[in-house]
């Protein structure tokens, strides 16, 4: 079995996590793609994020019409900070024989040395590529423990959802229909509001 595992904050989660992923899981086969919501990501331990709870739902309804999309608690369980190699680890106990492919885009591919224990990372998954961004510039060559998914690309940002719901704009276009009236729901990214 293949595995293709999407961490991030997702928050909220969009297209742009869901869309590229499709494409990628087509190409690449993957028996089961699992999303999982970091509690607090290395790189990111100064920004303040929604509950992992509510980060984790919307994650959920986003992907509830795709069979082998599921999202998982994994890092939101462990807490403190969610290192992709214990992830990875715990992974290989729950599925073993399985192999994994941990998905991040490429504005993430240059701060791959920093991460916890690379070596390590290396031995316990694949690292597959996506483009977040239409790009002209060359990229850097696949090798056997990175790879280059062909996904489409949705030019929007957590960040600038989160913007929009401040600023009382539509997310629509962005997020699911039942992503977006969760947050509305919940209060989630007004002023004063995570």
């Amino acid at each position: 079995m293949r595995i293709g595992i999407c961490g991030g904050t997702f928050d909220p989660f969009h297209r742009g996590h869901l869309d590229p992923v499709l494409v990628a899981q087509e190409s690449l086969q993957w028996d089961r793609v699992l999303y999982i919501p970091a509690w607090r990501q290395p790189f990111k331990t100064h920004l303040d994020a929604a509950p992992g709870a509510h980060r984790f739902a919307m994650t959920a309804l986003a992907i509830r019409d795709h069979d082998l999309l599921y999202v998982s608690p994994i890092e939101l369980e462990r807490g403190g900070t969610s290192y992709s190699v214990d992830t990875l680890e715990e992974l290989h106990r729950q599925y073993p024989g399985a192999s994994f492919d941990w998905i991040i885009g490429d504005d993430n591919l240059a701060d791959l040395d920093r991460w916890k224990d690379t070596e390590r990372l290396f031995k316990l998954a694949r690292f597959v590529v996506l483009t977040r961004q239409q790009r002209t510039d060359n990229r850097q060559p696949a090798t056997a423990n990175v790879v280059f998914a062909h996904n489409a690309t949705v030019p929007i940002s957590s960040t600038e959802i989160r913007r929009r719901v401040r600023a009382g704009e539509s997310i629509d276009a962005f997020v699911d229909p039942l992503v977006s009236r969760y947050i509305h729901h919940y209060g989630l990214y007004k002023e004063g509001q995570l």
